[in-house]
């Protein structure tokens, strides 16, 4: 048996954590309200963070939680490079108009992991059960508490977070599209409900997506790979936080999109060898800089 002194890092477990937000799905201004705010020197503890950001004190906290949890801020309450590239005024998409935006701070908010029923739906849940609901997902995080022993997360808690996370992909039928009270990704379309209202299951389908662009795609296919000059397809179809958990991609929807990447990317590689597909990348390239010359365009 290896340990850490025989060279290898064992793997950390994670803190999960279900609440923060106060109940409060995060709407489609807020990004921008808090990140102004934040820009502006004021402090989320302040007296006056009531009257400077408009909302009621719960409200408040549930702002700084969901630009925490999106890899807007940091725990020290100080905006990210990606905070300041999309939201600052002369910035990518400041009121989140380019759907782009909002698949992008969907993909940080489930890697990120702080707000773990995001990561877990998407990176775990839904492998495992194609349908699910509140009971199904608190019967999975009570597995994963008895496993791993380091958490504990009370029924009620973890229903009002599934409550919250449902409010946050799905539009209700009363709901306009100008309703400013809607979460954040109701335009993605991302989770759909089947069966009775009140008995109703959620389902998030793997598809071919042919809306999303290819720069968002290379940007997670990067952004996942850390220092490899090349990354398995498979990996890409079934890790976690890459495309097909992440943006619920299917295979021949993740395949037409590596080939589309190729072509217009000069130094990315979709080859074949011997039934072995992998993306390879010439050259370093940031992340980033794959999105400045989306949002330039």
């Amino acid at each position: 048996m290896h340990n850490a002194s025989n060279g290898f890092k064992r793997k950390k477990i994670p803190r999960f954590s279900f609440s923060g937000h106060d109940t409060f799905a995060c709407r489609q201004f807020w990004p921008k309200k808090g990140y102004d705010f934040v820009k502006a020197g004021k402090s989320f503890n302040s007296e006056d963070a009531v009257i400077d950001l408009g909302v009621g004190k719960n409200m408040v906290a549930a702002i700084r939680y969901w630009m925490r949890a999106m890899d807007l801020l940091t725990v020290d309450d100080e905006l990210t490079p990606l905070a300041t590239k999309l939201l600052d005024d002369n910035g990518w998409d400041p009121y989140l108009e380019d759907e782009t935006s909002l698949w992008l701070l969907h993909y940080h908010l489930v890697k990120k992991g702080a707000a773990s029923s995001y990561y877990l739906i998407f990176n775990e849940l839904r492998k495992e059960k194609i349908e699910f609901n509140k009971e199904s997902y608190a019967g999975f995080i009570k597995r994963k508490a008895d496993l791993l022993k380091n958490f504990q997360a009370s029924e009620k808690t973890i229903f009002e977070d599934f409550s919250v996370f449902s409010k946050m992909y799905l539009r209700t039928d009363n709901q306009v599209k100008e309703d400013i009270f809607l979460g954040l990704f109701t335009e993605l379309d991302l989770m759909r409900t089947t069966g009775k209202k009140g008995d109703e299951q959620f389902v998030i389908e793997n598809k071919e997506r042919e809306e999303l662009p290819e720069a968002l795609l290379l940007y997670i296919i990067l952004n996942n790979k850390g220092v490899s000059r090349s990354v398995s397809v498979s990996a890409i179809e079934q890790e976690a936080n890459n495309l097909g958990s992440v943006l619920a991609l299917s295979r021949t929807g993740i395949a037409n999109k590596l080939d589309n990447i190729a072509k217009k990317y000069d130094f990315v590689v979709y080859s074949d060898h011997a039934g072995i597909k992998e993306v390879q990348f010439k050259e370093e390239v940031l992340p980033l800089d794959i999105l400045n010359k989306y949002y330039a365009n």
